[in-house]
């Protein structure tokens, strides 16, 4: 079941890339029929950059994704709640992180960074929780904005694994993938940066 729903929403991506959507489940039928309850087959952890709208990007329709969103998809405890809901009350067997090139978050801890001036505002708690994986990425040799959105993809799917019993123990027993996604801009494609559960067709991109 969790490789089924990888394969759904690739297919989906793949459709939107071809400028072929179907726009599925967004009719009346399917509105009435969500009235009481909800089956999403995926849980989706996103930037909340208005380019990047999960449901067309991946041609779903209403009450097929459970979406997450913020600012660099900052993990916080709100945050895990919402994704530990998903996986383990909407029983989600997929669990997508999403980032995508130019994201305006990770510009800003990268410029940060390299100026030692953070942003105004709550702005800068985004900035200073992004600001790890600005270290990493340059340890790493990843230098440019988009080698440091792929860092902070992967950065995110560890996290995630790291501080949720709940979806650790789904991904440990066979019933959730988790996978990270970069999305590029220009072209609509998706590239799988990290990956745990499932078989081994979607690999990582990236060395750890």
């Amino acid at each position: 079941m969790p490789n089924q729903a990888w394969n759904r929403l690739l297919e989906g991506n793949q459709r939107f890339v071809d400028d072929v959507p179907r726009h599925p489940n967004q009719d009346t039928a399917r509105r009435e029929s969500l009235s009481d309850s909800q089956t999403p087959f995926v849980t989706l952890f996103g930037c909340s950059d208005s380019r990047v709208a999960a449901e067309m990007i991946f041609d779903v329709g209403l009450g097929d994704m459970f979406v997450v969103r913020n600012a660099g998809q900052v993990i916080d405890p709100v945050t895990l709640g919402s994704l530990e809901y998903g996986v383990e009350m909407l029983g989600t067997p997929l669990l997508v992180v999403l980032g995508h090139d130019s994201c305006g978050a990770v510009t800003a801890a990268y410029n940060a960074y390299d100026s030692g001036e953070t942003p105004p505002g709550f702005i800068s708690d985004v900035v200073a929780r992004i600001l790890p994986t600005v270290a990493r990425a340059r340890k790493n040799g990843r230098t440019t904005i988009n080698e440091t959105v792929g860092q902070n993809t992967m950065d995110t799917v560890d996290k995630i694994m790291q501080l949720s019993t709940i979806i650790k123990t789904a991904v440990d027993d066979g019933r959730l993938i988790i996978v990270g996604l970069t999305y590029q801009l220009h072209d609509g494609r998706t590239t799988v940066v990290a990956q745990y559960g499932g078989n081994e067709a979607a690999v990582s991109t990236y060395a750890s």
